[in-house]
């Protein structure tokens, strides 16, 4: 059912005309841009040793966030993955939508079509990622999925047809070594298996996700985007269990709760990178971020996980490529600040 649904969505021609299509779709944050610190005023490098509210919120998130791999794990025990995703994220948005009901008679075309293209994103994230999780260690795949970070630049690279820098360039460098070397020897001849492949392509998902964050930031009512965009995300999951052919799973306890309570975290943490994307630059919000799969090596580690030392090697290079490509050279302001026009991740 995995090779399936990897084949499916991620057959590169589908997800090429869904990127092709980010720069028409979306416009450029004019008022987001404002917003964002300047990488060379003195106050961007005072934020480096201080950090602001907005930034340990993120900062919780990913903790949150990089200990939800082996949940999820856990939960594919017992459901498919796309009936998993499209039940976890009902749950969030439902709990979104009741702490926000009053905000959501307010709700215009233009949030509801952000909301609906983070939705996507999001669904494509995540259902692949679950997909991933059921054949590789949740701590493979959260290091996997990091590289979404260096994907910007070679994304924007593909889509806007503009080139990366050197910092960028070596960070996709490192990050394909590292991925190479986290798969194991396999990973060398480019024979990654399914599961490695329905992560790595979800990377590719949550990159556009971010990006579509950050460039709706600003411009829409948190509560209202958060509520569409998990509703979105819940009702094509559902949709998806349709043409892979997977089983509606019998109750069980296990799915519920975990339904519930990675729902509520999902909710958590879509909330709270909509609030805090708003006064953090994407630049800074991605080094924050990069921290995810280390939690969740840690999470992973405690549960009994255990990497051999060649893919530790290959994880510290996925580490160092998402820190390396948000580095600016002297003299040049960072890619992702440059008023987000480039992205418009993610």
């Amino acid at each position: 059912m995995g090779r399936i649904f990897v084949h499916y969505i991620a057959h590169w021609l589908g997800l090429g005309s869904i990127l092709r299509n980010i720069r028409r779709i979306v416009r450029r944050p004019f008022v987001a841009c404002k917003v964002m610190t300047s990488a060379n005023s003195p106050l961007a490098s005072s934020r480096f040793t201080s950090f602001s509210k907005a930034e340990w919120v993120l900062v919780l998130i990913t903790m949150v966030w990089g200990g939800t791999f082996l949940l999820v794990q856990h939960a594919m025990t017992v459901s498919g993955p796309m009936f998993f995703v499209g039940l976890r994220f009902a749950a969030a948005a439902s709990i979104v939508a009741l702490f926000s009901w009053r905000h959501l008679r307010g709700l215009t075309l233009f949030e509801l079509k952000a909301g609906s293209f983070i939705g996507v994103a999001i669904m494509l994230g995540y259902g692949l990622q679950t997909v991933g999780l059921q054949s590789i260690p949740s701590s493979q795949s959260a290091f996997i999925t990091a590289l979404y970070v260096p994907f910007v630049p070679l994304l924007q690279w593909l889509v806007l047809g503009r080139r990366p820098g050197l910092m960028p360039s070596i960070g996709i460098m490192l990050a394909f070594t590292g991925l190479m070397l986290l798969s194991g020897p396999s990973g060398a001849s480019f024979n990654f298996s399914p599961g490695e492949i329905a992560t790595l392509i979800s990377a590719v998902a949550i990159a556009a996700e971010i990006i579509l964050i950050s460039t709706y930031a600003g411009q829409v009512d948190v509560r209202r985007v958060t509520v569409v965009q998990l509703a979105v995300t819940s009702i094509l999951s559902f949709l998806m269990v349709v043409p892979t052919h997977e089983a509606i799973p019998d109750f069980s306890w296990l799915l519920l709760c975990s339904a519930l309570g990675l729902g509520a975290a999902s909710a958590a943490i879509q909330v709270a990178m909509n609030w805090a994307q708003k006064s953090v630059s994407p630049t800074r919000a991605t080094l924050i971020y990069a921290g995810e799969p280390v939690w969740a090596g840690i999470v992973g580690r405690i549960a009994g996980e255990r990497l051999p030392a060649i893919a530790l090697v290959g994880a510290g290079l996925i580490v160092a490529a998402v820190i390396v490509s948000e580095l600016k050279t002297k003299g040049k302001a960072r890619p992702v600040e440059e008023g987000l026009e480039r992205e418009t991740q993610g």
